[in-house]
């Protein structure tokens, strides 16, 4: 633990940023799994809604910084082969 104010000031700013990271990462995987569930049931009206939810997200983690931007494309490329009946794993 810290002994400096600023650095226990710093800590509070990284756990927080932290839990914030996780939560990005974390729902974007939900909303990959629920857009691989539309997927399958074959509701069109879902995909496309499950796909535009996703694609926000992944677009608002990458600017945020909760997953590096070459990742962010990745999870767009997969969802979209998804999407279009490819192999999307």
């Amino acid at each position: 633990m810290p002994n400096i104010q600023q650095q226990k000031k710093r800590v509070g700013t990284a756990i927080r940023q932290r839990d914030e990271n996780i939560r990005f990462r974390s729902t974007v995987k939900t909303l990959t799994k629920r857009l691989q569930s539309a997927v399958e049931a074959g509701d069109a009206a879902a995909i496309a809604a499950q796909h535009r939810t996703l694609v926000r997200w992944v677009d608002r983690a990458a600017t945020t910084g909760a997953i590096h931007a070459n990742t962010a494309a990745r999870k767009k490329a997969q969802a979209a082969r998804l999407v279009a009946g490819g192999s999307g794993s």
